[in-house]
This record gives C-alpha cells, sequence and structure tokens, in this order.
C-alpha cells in the first residue's frame, strides 16, 4: 500500500480536494437543503479514484522516459518496485472504480466520466507533441470544482466554472515552474515544455502572467458568489482568497532564473498550503 501511494503522489491531492470540496459546498449552500454526507462521500472517492488512475498512468507510460532521468529514476515503476503490468492493473480498476462511483452521483456525472477520463489520462501523452502540456494538467484538476458541483446539483453554473478556470490557470503556472528541474533533460529528449520553448527566464514570466489571472479569476469568482448568496458569504473567505494570492506572489519570490533550489518547496509546500487555507475558510464560509 505504501508503494502504491507513493506511486500516485497520493499527498498530492492537496492540491485539488480543497477546490474539490469547495465546489460541492457552494452547492449546498445553493440547494440549501443540507449536507447529504453519503453524496459527499461518493465525491471524495471520485476524487481518490480518478487521481490515482491518472497518476498511475502518467508514471506506467513514461517509465521509460523516468529511467533514463537521474531526478525520476528512482521511481517505483524504474526502480523495480512496482512491474509494469500492476501499474497499469491499478490503472484499469481506479478508472472501473471512478465511473461506477458516478453512476451512484447522478446521470450527468456517469454520462461525463469517459470525458474526464480523457483529459486526465490523456495529459500524459501531450508533453510528447506539445508545450500545452501545462494546460492539459490544469484542466484535468479544473474538472474538480466543476464535477463536485454537478454532484450536488445537477447542473453548470458560473461560479464553480470560474473556480476551475481560476485552478487551471493556477496548476499550469506552478506545473511550468516544476517542469524547469527537468528543462535540459527534455530537450535533450525531444519532449515539450514552456521551459523548453522559452527558456528558463521566460518561462518564469508566463507563469507569473497565468498567476496573475489566476488572482483575477479567484477574486471574480467570489465576488460574484458574494453577489449572489449575499449576507450568507461573509469576510472569512476573502481571508482566504488573501492568504491563497498571498502565497502565490511568496512562490514567484523564493524561485530565481538563477537559482533553483527551491523549485520544490515552491512547488508543493507553497502551493499546498494556499489550497488548504483557501479551501478551510471557503467551506467555513459557505457551510457555518
Amino acid at each position: 500500500m505504501k508503494n502504491y501511494l507513493s506511486l500516485v503522489k497520493f499527498s498530492h491531492t492537496i492540491f485539488a480536494m480543497p477546490f474539490a470540496l469547495t465546489g460541492f459546498f457552494l452547492a449546498v449552500l445553493e440547494h440549501k437543503n443540507g449536507l447529504n454526507w453519503m453524496l459527499l462521500g461518493l465525491v471524495v472517492l471520485c476524487m481518490v479514484f480518478a487521481r490515482s488512475a491518472a497518476m498511475a498512468f502518467n508514471r506506467w507510460l513514461d517509465r521509460d522516459i523516468d529511467a533514463g532521468n537521474p531526478r525520476t529514476a528512482v521511481r517505483e515503476i524504474p526502480a523495480g518496485v512496482i512491474s509494469p503490468n500492476a501499474a497499469l492493473a491499478f490503472v484499469v480498476a481506479n478508472c472501473a472504480l471512478f465511473v461506477a462511483t458516478t453512476f451512484f452521483i447522478n446521470p450527468i456525472c456517469f454520462y461525463l466520466s469517459p470525458v474526464a477520463l480523457l483529459v486526465i489520462l490523456g495529459y500524459s501523452y501531450t508533453k510528447r507533441f506539445t508545450w500545452l502540456c501545462h494546460f492539459v494538467l490544469g484542466l484535468g484538476l479544473a474538472l474538480a470544482p466543476v464535477g463536485a458541483y454537478l454532484a450536488v446539483t445537477g447542473y453548470f453554473s458560473w461560479p464553480p466554472v470560474l473556480l476551475g478556470c481560476t485552478v487551471l490557470t493556477w496548476v499550469a503556472g506552478f506545473d511550468i515552474i516544476y517542469a524547469l528541474q527537468d528543462e535540459s533533460f527534455d530537450r535533450s529528449k525531444q519532449l515539450h515544455s514552456v521551459p523548453v520553448l522559452l527558456g528558463t527566464k521566460n518561462a518564469l514570466r508566463l507563469s507569473e502572467l497565468l498567476h496573475l489571472c489566476t488572482a483575477v479569476l479567484l477574486v471574480t469568482a467570489v465576488y460574484l458568489v458574494q453577489q449572489h448568496f449575499g449576507t450568507d458569504i461573509s469576510w472569512i473567505i476573502w481571508i482566504g482568497v488573501a492568504v491563497f494570492l498571498g502565497l502565490l506572489f511568496y512562490q514567484h519570490t523564493i524561485v530565481k532564473y538563477n537559482d533553483l533550489s527551491k523549485v520544490n518547496m515552491a512547488f508543493f509546500t507553497t502551493n499546498g498550503l494556499a489550497s488548504m487555507v483557501f479551501g478551510v475558510l471557503a467551506i467555513l464560509d459557505f457551510w457555518v
């Protein structure tokens, strides 16, 4: 179990899960029918199954690439801890469990489940032919708040879509920073990424621009929610917005084009904390 949790980097669930739960509790506030714990459990399971399938598939597909990269050669498949066939079976099982779980939520989630799988699994192929791979990854995680909202309401709405767009630009921006570590290796293997396309300095500038878009989208989404619900929304969520954006700014002060030593801190610690704080405060505001 420890090896499989490591294979899918289960701890990285911290990025999308808070936004998924924010979309869920926003929908609960919209319907005013109270919290359905069974439905909440199904949404969490969908998140776990979908993300596990996506990460394991990425590790399976990239096993030969990972084996040639000193940074990734220690991963479970190239290191021989988990066999390729076992990893692929794990992917199939999680895909099946994801689709089965959506069946018990509502028809629209069930019908759209293959589309979600197409996006999150398809991402793994993209760096082989386009530098837009970061944006496809962002799109995959952006489905979280929209899907969770759909699970409760059964229809689309602008606030969760804007939250999804926020996640898309946020994830694409920090994934570009993360990809800086492999710029030389990716170029040597003719893999595609923004750092390969633009170089380190310009890639960081694009990441900054994307996170500026994130700030605009998040503020707009929360403002629209507050306008719609009026006094049901307090100042608590705005503290979450301020902390989230403050940490976004901070990560750009610690990663510089001539010093990438703090990329991992910016990638996991800063973004994970930003997502957690915003999600907790937003849910507190929506629910309480």
